[in-house]
């Protein structure tokens, strides 16, 4: 005999006032005697970029030796712990940016096309691949896709050799001739995520009460904790205290803005004042979002092109552009790789946090691809060589990790981003100057 039961709808949510949770994949999701492919519950691809600028020092970036990922160079030295969920991959380019500039480095990372020379509002480019994969596998959840930087406040006019601003302020264009924005205040991503909308007025007023958003679903909460096992009971009580910790962090960061806020919504409230503390935040809400499937796209612009953020917690108290501009000068090439790896040491850190966080019989980390990199070779040529490149995943996503390709010189970099598309179930002859998708990156895995 049989037995069956009601399972709870994958897309079951908790609502309070003004907001509702996603929850992440239970095991009262899955109908009894089912088998899991066979589900609604299955895991999903999920698919995720991050952007770092102005290059790398090669020296310091590329593994040596053959193609097992053995000893680590400086800059990728915080992957250790999760070398065999990665692969860098050598000698992919983006021909289609040249002249090389820092504008066409930004703008060319996820598109892949050419940015039209201009300094007015008659920008073009062309859709990245982000949504590309968010117009097929987006559609099921809450928000097609999630765009997220570490700047606050966008360029204006014109911003390098003749190109409007917009080329640098976002990495995301939903079509030739429409960027996203993206957003970088942890509170306000926090809303949009567990939010049902509500003007900036309703937001605002949020911020001001301070609330935790949480408090407004313990009867829900209770509910569902009748309806499910003690399993389920102790990955939905591990998945709110996380949205609970998050929510500390962000409240801790508002209380210790002294200035009184006003309705201007651009402000940077909820900001940490430490570049780390808002690398976390960031990289913790895309696993939220991932966790409870609220996206399952993502795009984060770690920090964009031109940028003079200077880093003297690591002994670089110098602005990251000039630096750049290394003219071979061994002490500011070392101090390029000391960036380099320190916004590393983020990325390795959020691919620990997606390996330890449960997706039904697997981890998050097991159906999750991200691509870590830049669109600039070396930054002190501008050049769009030997991009510094890695994909991280786990093993529901083909990813043959532990590993170091070194694909043809002059490899597209857009048959990387067709092959991304490939596995994640969107079919394209090609994209943009793409020749082929690239070979041996993934074993075959049904999608």
């Amino acid at each position: 005999m049989i037995i069956t039961k009601k399972a709870l709808p994958r897309r079951t949510f908790l609502r309070g006032t003004g907001a509702a949770i996603a929850l992440p994949l239970l095991d009262a999701m899955i109908p009894a005697a089912t088998a899991w492919a066979d589900t609604p519950a299955k895991p999903k691809s999920r698919l995720g970029f991050v952007f770092v600028p102005m290059g790398t020092d090669h020296a310091r970036w590329t593994p040596q030796g053959g193609e097992i990922l053995d000893q680590l160079t400086p800059i990728l030295s915080p992957l250790e712990s999760v070398k065999d969920k990665v692969t860098v991959v050598s000698n992919l380019e983006l021909q289609q940016s040249y002249p090389g500039t820092h504008d066409t480095s930004n703008s060319g990372f996820l598109s892949a096309a050419f940015a039209k020379h201009t300094e007015s509002s008659d920008y073009h480019l062309g859709t990245t691949v982000d949504q590309l994969a968010a117009k097929q596998i987006g559609q099921e959840t809450r928000l097609a896709s999630l765009e997220l930087s570490m700047d606050i406040n966008p360029l204006a006019g014109v911003c390098n050799n003749g190109y409007a601003c917009v080329y640098q302020n976002n990495l995301s264009w939903s079509s030739p001739t429409t960027p996203l924005p993206s957003e970088a205040h942890p509170r306000l991503v926090f809303e949009r995520l567990f939010g049902e909308g509500g003007t900036s007025l309703e937001r605002a007023e949020l911020l001001k009460s301070r609330a935790s958003l949480l408090d407004s679903f313990n009867e829900d909460i209770s509910k569902l904790k009748q309806k499910v096992g003690a399993n389920d009971k102790n990955r939905v009580d591990q998945y709110l205290e996380t949205i609970r910790e998050i929510e500390r962090q962000i409240q801790r960061t508002e209380a210790s803005d002294t200035e009184e806020f006003v309705s201007d919504i651009e402000s940077p409230i909820g900001v940490p004042a430490e570049f780390g503390d808002h690398a976390r935040l960031l990289y913790d809400l895309q696993i939220l979002a991932l966790q409870a499937d609220i996206t399952r796209v993502i795009s984060f612009q770690f920090t964009r092109e031109l940028n003079n953020r200077t880093y003297p917690q690591i002994g670089v108290p110098e602005p990251h552009h000039p630096t750049s501009h290394h003219g071979n000068d061994p002490v500011k090439v070392e101090k390029i790789a000391k960036i380099g790896q320190y916004h590393m040491t983020f990325f390795a850190e959020f691919l620990e946090k997606l390996k330890m966080t449960p997706d039904g019989d697997d981890s998050l980390l097991d159906n999750t691809v991200y691509l870590y990199g830049s669109g600039m070779g070396n930054p002190s040529l501008h050049d769009h060589v030997n991009l510094p490149i890695l994909v991280a995943g786990g093993k529901n996503t083909g990813l043959r990790g532990g590993r170091h390709i070194r694909y043809s010189k002059g490899t597209p970099l857009a048959n990387l981003h067709l092959t991304l598309l490939d596995r994640v179930g969107v079919q394209l002859e090609s994209f943009q100057d793409s020749t082929d998708k690239v070979e041996t990156l993934f074993d075959y895995v049904p999608v």
